[in-house]
């Protein structure tokens, strides 16, 4: 067991952040005497002086610096336990799993989480950057407490969150650019494709024009946009991802009169709407109001939240 308590810790914390006893036992609603007692046993049980009268103030001493710098970690991490056992008293998730597909916003995504950490910092984040049905299946086997889709999920009532436009792309030197002509399905079907595999275990598909002979298949978005930039193959990619390499020239849209564009909804789906605790509404929410944000800095987004 500990020689010093909590108590001791937060009692020396009040006289040296109140300047002195007197002022400390205002503050805390403790006797001068009783403050002047802890501190003193305190010193008795460490073997250390923290404190040294300075004419009628008290101030620390070196080593008091250094215990009390060390003390505060105490003081708060104590804090913050009794903040978590009220909130998990009154329902509060410790931990909540979140599925989202990776074609969603990055920008919302970031804002939606750094909005529930500001009113959850204790809740643990599980965050699954799902394609396809990876998500959906992490929804039927129960391991997602909020799943975030352009899959419909078989069972499950899911909420229209945002709508995102997918258009295909090469680098501006690729070979279908130099055809200098509008494209067509044949000329696609000749060159390489790069898609995004499902990350579902059991029920995983393709989804999109899959024609092409040529196919690279890989995991995540991000590794398909950088074989894009290396003008390794076209895709069809989301544009809040490729803005700016649309932008710079990086990547060209490809001349196609029609399917060149495809418009994705994406719906929020809860495990269990009734059941869910307040951190997973939380969350919920964050990612309402950062689709709703977002939507004003892209046209390539278009948010479902009705006014």
């Amino acid at each position: 067991m500990s020689r010093v308590t909590l108590s001791q810790w937060q009692m020396l914390a009040a006289v040296v952040d109140h300047g002195g006893f007197a002022r400390a036992a205002e503050a805390v609603h403790k006797s001068p005497s009783t403050l002047n007692h802890a501190v003193h046993k305190l010193e008795e049980q460490l073997g250390v002086q923290v404190l040294e009268p300075i004419g009628r103030q008290v101030r620390l001493t070196e080593a008091g610096e250094l215990l009390l710098r060390r003390a505060r970690q105490l003081i708060e991490s104590a804090a913050s336990l009794e903040d978590v056992a009220t909130r998990l008293a009154a329902g509060l998730e410790a931990e909540i799993v979140v599925a989202i597909d990776q074609v969603f916003p990055t920008g919302a995504q970031a804002k939606a989480l750094e909005r529930f950490s500001e009113t959850y910092p204790q809740v643990r984040v599980q965050l699954h950057e799902s394609v396809l049905n990876g998500g959906i299946e992490m929804l039927y086997d129960g391991r997602a407490d909020l799943v975030v889709s352009g899959i419909e999920a078989q069972g499950f009532l899911g909420e229209p969150l945002v709508t995102v436009r997918f258009v295909a792309v090469a680098h501006p030197q690729h070979a279908l650019h130099q055809l200098g002509r509008s494209l067509d399905l044949r000329d696609l079907a000749q060159h390489r494709q790069l898609v995004v595999r499902d990350s579902a275990l059991r029920q995983s598909t393709n989804a999109g024009w899959l024609k092409a002979e040529q196919r690279w298949t890989v995991t995540h978005l991000n590794t398909s946009l950088d074989m894009l930039r290396r003008g390794l193959g076209f895709a069809w990619m989301p544009e809040t991802r490729i803005g700016e390499e649309l932008k710079n020239g990086q990547l060209k849209v490809l001349p196609l009169p029609a399917g060149g564009i495809r418009e994705v909804p994406i719906q929020l789906i809860f495990r269990d709407r009734d059941r869910a605790g307040p951190a997973a509404h939380a969350m919920a929410a964050a990612l309402k109001q950062a689709v709703i944000s977002e939507c004003a800095q892209h046209d390539s987004i278009h948010s479902n939240e009705k006014a």
